[in-house]
């Protein structure tokens, strides 16, 4: 790898190139820790919307928000047929795996957790709450306090609601990497029939886990640290 390839793959916003055929021929390490969340073919239909209509390389400037991320601009280049560049700049909003903060906290049950918050907003409201959980996760550590804060501002986000569903699952495939270690993730999804209203949910910079939300599914990631 020459002094310009390390240069992008150090590069804090993700750099991708694609071939015409969508396939990823080049990705930098951001762009690995976007691509464990978001689905290839949409990040390549997000390319070919800001492309240029000739060849060269043009900006946009943008208000995206994927899963955890936010997005204020994107920059795509092509000069023949056969390949395609793009590169994302993140705002100060994007949460990136590696910051997480898992010190200090305690192994705890976390279906316990989830049941709390569904008994405590049960009494505010009329909604039907529907449970999907994965018996075999174990108790795992997390910083409890702050993820029931998390769950209200996410039941609150759908107030209104005829039916919410929360489903505690293992995310197959995925896993956050964090201060070099490998972590499986538990994935707490909450829907709803209604749209979530994302301004309720506060953002935490030194937080355990990941906030993501998108129409109407709020998604809560946690790394599995036994």
């Amino acid at each position: 790898m020459n002094f310009f390839e390390d240069w992008v793959d150090l590069d804090l916003n993700p750099v991708i190139s694609f071939s015409s055929t969508a396939k990823i021929l080049y990705s930098n390490s951001e762009a690995q820790f976007l691509l464990n969340r978001i689905k290839q073919k949409e990040l390549y239909d997000l390319t070919l919307k800001y492309a240029p209509k000739s060849f060269g390389a043009e900006t946009s400037y943008i208000d995206l928000n994927l899963q955890n991320y936010t997005f204020y601009a994107i920059t795509v280049k092509y000069d023949n047929e056969d390949e395609i560049h793009m590169k994302l700049y993140k705002s100060t909003m994007a949460k990136k795996e590696s910051t997480l903060n898992i010190k200090n906290i305690n192994s705890t049950n976390v279906f316990t957790l989830v049941d709390l918050a569904i008994s405590t907003n049960k009494i505010k409201t009329d909604t039907i709450y529907k449970k999907n959980y994965d018996p075999s996760i174990p108790e795992f550590k997390l910083d409890a306090s702050s993820f029931i804060k998390t769950l209200s501002q996410s039941f609150e986000a759908f107030k209104g609601s005829t039916n919410i569903e929360c489903s505690i699952l293992l995310k197959i495939g995925e896993y956050i990497k964090i201060e070099g270690k490998k972590y499986s993730l538990i994935t707490v999804e909450i829907t709803s029939n209604i749209d979530a209203a994302k301004d309720i949910l506060q953002f935490k910079e030194d937080s355990s886990f990941i906030l993501s939300s998108s129409k109407n599914k709020i998604t809560i990631d946690l790394p599995l640290i036994i």
